[in-house]
């Protein structure tokens, strides 16, 4: 199990072909190739996760089920800075029974596909700085995981800046989503 403070911004991706090559011209390999995830959202009745801002998930991919809890974002005006402890479990419909067991429900479901790219030279101490590449039912987005300084150079280089941050989270962005579309929302699913 890994407990980490994670440092992360999203941006918006309208050309998906163009990103992967200025990630290419920018030393960005893929690391790992795109994949399917089924994300699943656990709270209480009362929303007691949620309103203290944390989040309890089952990711679902390749066979691999990962639970993640991730802490109430700290004070940061520009990145989304929070503790994340994640761990891989062995059945994940086993973990959803012991969920279900401590009177936790599913709350929100989201699908995605998902590539991972990383550079070499981007090693900082135990970890690696990363770019995913998320493409969802309501738009595609890059995700920059890594220290604020190493964020800032790589955006800059992918031709954002810090106003093109994005620091809410898929299930915000969804629910904005449906709202400009004047759609109800349910679940952000390829199928939905």
């Amino acid at each position: 199990m890994a407990a980490a403070r994670e440092t992360e911004v999203k941006l918006p991706v309208s050309n998906v072909r163009k990103i992967r090559s200025r990630l290419k011209s920018l030393g960005f390999r893929v690391s790992r190739p795109r994949r399917f995830e089924s994300n699943r959202l656990f709270d209480f009745a009362n929303l007691r996760l949620r309103k203290s801002r944390c989040l309890l998930r089952l990711r679902l991919e390749e066979g691999r089920a990962l639970v993640t809890f991730k802490g109430a974002p700290l004070s940061s005006r520009v990145y989304k800075v929070r503790r994340e402890v994640e761990t891989g479990v062995a059945d994940g419909r086993r973990i959803e029974e012991i969920f279900e067991g401590l009177g936790l429900e599913e709350t929100f479901r989201y699908e995605k596909y998902r590539t991972t790219f990383a550079r070499k030279r981007d090693r900082v101490r135990k970890s690696q700085p990363l770019v995913e590449l998320d493409q969802t039912p309501i738009g595609d987005y890059l995700e920059l995981e890594g220290p604020p300084r190493w964020i800032d150079i790589v955006s800059r280089g992918l031709g954002y800046s810090c106003k093109d941050y994005i620091t809410a989270s898929y299930a915000t962005l969804y629910l904005e989503y449906c709202r400009l579309k004047g759609c109800r929302p349910g679940s952000m699913t390829f199928g939905a």
